[in-house]
């Protein structure tokens, strides 16, 4: 979202219906962060702030001094989400633990948990996912319709090896 207007104790931002659709941004609790400049240190996931969808914990479980979070997802947002990948959960960048056919987990420390919206989150509760971007691009890549299969030659034409 672009901010249109703030003041000292608030913002006001243009939200298109396409983000009403995909997002729990009607809940009103949600995590902010400035975008990354171009030239900044990029110290974790890449992500463009785009929601592509809703998920809901399924489970909330104690793991050393972290909890492990369950999440179901639509199947078409699970095929961008694979182990030790990275998906936002509100806007949250984190590492995936285990992705299965249904759900998939992330591990969260104490200071995300302190820090963002998930310590008001509980088993039932929905959260905005985006998935990783490359993942996004392979998938497109790899399903377009007019192109069956990948071929050594395809990859070489296209820039990949």
């Amino acid at each position: 979202m672009t901010v249109v207007n703030f003041g000292e104790n608030y913002f006001a931002a243009d939200v298109m219906p396409e983000t009403l659709r995909k997002s729990s941004l009607a809940d009103k609790n949600f995590n902010l962060e400035r975008s990354l400049k171009v030239g900044d240190r990029l110290g974790g996931h890449i992500l463009s702030g785009h929601i592509d969808g809703i998920g809901k914990i399924l489970a909330i479980k104690p793991e050393g001094n972290a909890l492990l979070i369950e999440i179901s997802a639509e199947n078409h947002l699970l095929r961008q989400i694979a182990p030790k990948g990275s998906v936002a959960l509100d806007g949250i960048s984190l590492t995936v633990v285990d992705a299965g056919e249904k759900s998939f987990t992330i591990s969260m420390i104490p200071h995300t948990l302190e820090v963002t919206n998930f310590k008001n989150k509980r088993i039932g509760s929905f959260v905005n996912i985006e998935t990783d971007i490359l993942a996004k691009y392979i998938e497109r890549l790899t399903n377009f319709k007019e192109r069956k299969t990948i071929t050594e030659e395809f990859l070489l034409e296209n820039g990949f090896i």
